[in-house]
């Protein structure tokens, strides 16, 4: 398993992805997140909204990092991983339709705002957290394994700066 990184390197990491999201996304004309067809279908708007709302689920994820290990599967039953998780209900494609659906109308500067207040709620929820949890191993509902720092900057960090990377290449394309 990888070494962690550490408490505070997740979160410079959330505070300068945050500052990096806003800046490029907020310089966009309201027009940029009407175009574009991306991942699942979404335009940029939709891409906004799917950030904004998957940014609440990363204290779930600490919650689940402290959860006990799921029991051992009798001799008879199919293994399962002993990494705590959540499934997201319906599947990952589930989950990400219904977020989508949610948040269907706001505008880009609203759904700005909510990634904001729920970045706030992530970075203060970390705060509050001793720094060895952050070294406990955790899977994702979207499947990514590993140290839960691991994970919340694979999905807060590059996941999301992979789609922000995407509606500002689409609104120059347009």
């Amino acid at each position: 398993m990888a070494d962690a990184i550490t408490k505070a390197e997740l979160l410079d990491k959330l505070r300068e992805g945050e500052k990096s999201l806003v800046d490029q996304l907020s310089k966009l004309p309201a027009t940029a997140f009407d175009g574009g067809v991306y991942e699942n279908g979404w335009n940029g708007r939709q891409i906004l909204a799917h950030i904004a709302a998957i940014e609440w689920t990363y204290p779930k994820l600490i919650d689940v990092a402290k959860s006990p290990p799921a029991p051992k599967p009798a001799a008879t039953e199919k293994p399962k991983t002993d990494l705590p998780t959540r499934a997201a209900g319906g599947g990952i494609d589930s989950y990400n339709d219904r977020s989508i659906s949610r948040y269907a109308d706001k505008s880009a500067q609203e759904l700005l705002e909510i990634f904001r207040e729920n970045r706030k709620t992530t970075i203060a929820t970390i705060e509050a957290e001793d720094d060895a949890v952050f070294a406990m191993p955790v899977k994702s509902a979207g499947g990514i394994t590993g140290p839960l720092a691991n994970v919340i900057n694979m999905v807060a960090i590059m996941h999301v700066s992979g789609h922000v990377n995407d509606i500002v290449k689409g609104s120059q394309a347009g």
